[in-house]
Parts: C-alpha cells; structure tokens; sequence
C-alpha cells in the first residue's frame, strides 16, 4: 500500500517527552508566578535593609529567568526524549527488519529479543513463533510438490514406455496393451483425485452439518466388506451414535480411508480389523485397529505424511497412492480434530480420530 511520507514515530515521542516536560515546567513557574503576585504584598522586602529586592523587582526578574528555564527545558526534552525514544523503539526495529526480510523470502532469521517478559518481547516472540511455523509449512509445501511430481511422472514415464514398445513391435498384443494402459490411467485418475480432496480440505471449503460419526463408520465397513472378503480379513464394528458437526462427505472419506488402510495393510490371512466409535468428555471418537506386522513408532510416525508408505506392510496389489492416512490427517484437522497413530503390541497399528462433539 503506497502512502504519503509524515513523521516517524521516533520524533512524535521526541516531541511528545519535550512537549510535557514543556508543560510540566510551564505549571510549575506559573505556580510560583501566582503566588508572588497573590500572596506578596507589593511593599514586601526580600532581606534586611532598605536595599533589599522588593515584590516588583522580583517580578521584573522573574520573566527573563523564566524563559532562559523554559528554553532549557525544551533542548532538554528534544535531546532526552530522542535518546529515550531511540532506546525505547530498539527492540521495534529489530522486528521491523525480521519482518522485511521474511517478505523477501527468508524464514530462517528469528529475532531472538533478549530482556524481560514485556509488550516487545511478546510481539517478537510471537513473530518468531509465526516465522517457524511458517519456514515448516513451505518446507512440508516443497517436499509434497516434489514427492506429487514424482508420483505422478510415475505413471507418465510406464504410458510412455509401454507406447515405445508397441510401436517398435506393430505386431505385439494390443489388448495387453490396453489393458496395462487403463490400469496405468486408472491409477493416475486415483492420485490426481486424491490430491484434489487434499487441496480441498486443506483450503476448508466446505459446509458443516450434524453428522453421527458411528453411521458414516458402518457406511464405510459395508462398502469395503467384499475386499475384506477377498482379503480374508474380518470386521468388527461397534459403538453408540456418536454425534459431531462437519461434511458427511469428507467424514465418509476418511472412515473409508481407515479401513481401507486396516484392511490392506493387514496378515496375508486370517486379519481383523475392529472399528469403535463412542462419545468421550464431549469429544466424539472414531479407533480403527488391524492386525498385521509390528512397526516401530519412528515409521508408525511418518506414516500421515504424503506418499510415506510402510512399505513391509504394503500389499503388492493395493500399494495405493500414498495419501489415505495423509487425507485423514487433513480431513481431522480440517475439522478441528486431533489425529494419533500409535503401535500395536500384537501387530498392527491403531488409529483413533478425535473431533468435537456434536449435539444428539
């Protein structure tokens, strides 16, 4: 915003200080201006003899007195209050500089305001706190452009490959052909789409209604029921109605998601996979547990992370694109919720969604 040149704020406290000590001066000589005028009398002597200075000659030196003390007064105040102004907005300049270098681009500089808790010091603590939550969301920013380039030249590079091949070879099997071109695009259409619901919750654009999160649980299980079947994994769902407030859409996205994890990410036979939902101190709760390898917490930490997949857990023939657990994430947060995956002792993982209550 382009805006007219005035004074800095440096010289409004300059001339502010020297403006009140000119006040606060200018009350105490009229203070005593009155009381020579009000409580003297005019024949009063100010020492022994006949020479001694009279009320009226005190009066005629008071005046030149007073504007020598007045003048004094003033450098005083312009010179004190330059150097007092200069001190007290220190700290201001500091964060003053913080904050251009930050727009031209640099997150790493931190002000660091050393002293005593005070208003500055708060505003330059905040300001840190800002810039490092900043610096780690370009960063996350940066990475996932990079890791979704990957992804998706992935795809690109086999259509490319597979299109080499068929026309060095006229005479090679076209359907083979089209069929690993459709499983290739099918494959592309999933990632792009799951990236386009992770944008969309990130950005929050969507409308919030009363929803029972233990519905939209047992919506998700029975669509998934025929991959459990062929997965030979059972589900266990249990819970009472578990009000909260958000998009049915994007709830029923991040249940299926859970259980879709819980069911891939499982034993080559005989898994089991429990869905709990239930309402806890005005927090309603959605736990989803799966049998399968035991993870260290350090992988079982990166696992939310975009296209961070364990990749000992991942069956050959549902490896997916790596953002079921990175959509959940967004999805809880999206709805001011709490997302927290943990280790099972047995095998498996456990993930437990926590999202504001909702009215029953």
């Amino acid at each position: 915003m382009d805006r007219s040149p005035g004074l800095s704020v440096r010289l409004k406290l300059t001339l502010s200080y020297a403006g009140f000590l000119m006040l606060a001066g200018g009350l105490l000589l009229a203070t005593v201006w009155l009381f020579l005028l009000r409580y003297v009398p005019d024949r009063a002597r100010f020492g022994p003899g006949p020479f001694a200075p009279t009320r009226s000659d005190l009066l005629d030196a008071f005046a030149p007195r007073a504007g020598q003390a007045l003048a004094f007064l003033l450098v005083l105040g312009l010179l004190g209050g330059w150097f007092l102004a200069g001190r007290m907005l220190a700290p201001l300049t500091r964060i003053t500089d913080a904050t251009r270098m930050a727009a031209s681009g640099s997150l790493s500089h931190r002000i660091r305001l050393e002293g005593r808790q005070d208003e500055f010091r708060e505003l330059a603590d905040s300001f840190d706190a800002m810039l490092a939550r900043l610096e780690a969301q370009v960063a996350e920013q940066r990475r996932f452009a990079a890791n979704a380039s990957h992804e998706l030249r992935t795809p690109l590079a086999i259509t490319q490959t597979l299109l080499d091949v068929a026309r060095n070879d006229p005479n090679g099997d076209t359907g083979e052909l089209v069929r690993r071109l459709l499983t290739v695009n099918a494959r592309a259409i999933d990632l792009t789409e799951a990236l386009l619901l992770l944008s969309r919750t990130d950005q929050r654009s969507f409308t919030r209604e009363p929803v029972d999160l233990s519905l939209i649980a047992e919506e998700a299980t029975e669509a998934l029921l025929p991959l459990a079947a062929k997965q030979r994994v059972t589900i266990d769902t249990s819970g009472d109605i578990t009000p909260t407030v958000g998009s049915p859409a994007l709830l029923r996205q991040l249940a299926t998601n859970l259980v879709h994890n819980a069911i891939v990410h499982n034993l080559p036979q005989d898994g089991r996979v429990w869905v709990t939902t239930s309402v806890h101190h005005n927090t309603a709760v959605l736990t989803v547990e799966n049998t399968g390898d035991r993870l260290t917490r350090q992988l079982v930490s990166t696992l939310a992370e975009p296209f961070q997949r364990g990749t000992k857990r991942v069956r050959a023939d549902h490896a997916g694109v790596g953002l079921g657990l990175a959509i959940v994430k967004s999805i809880t947060q999206a709805h001011d919720g709490e997302l927290a995956i943990v280790p099972r002792p047995e095998g498996g993982i456990c993930v437990t969604v926590r999202l504001p209550a909702g009215s029953p």
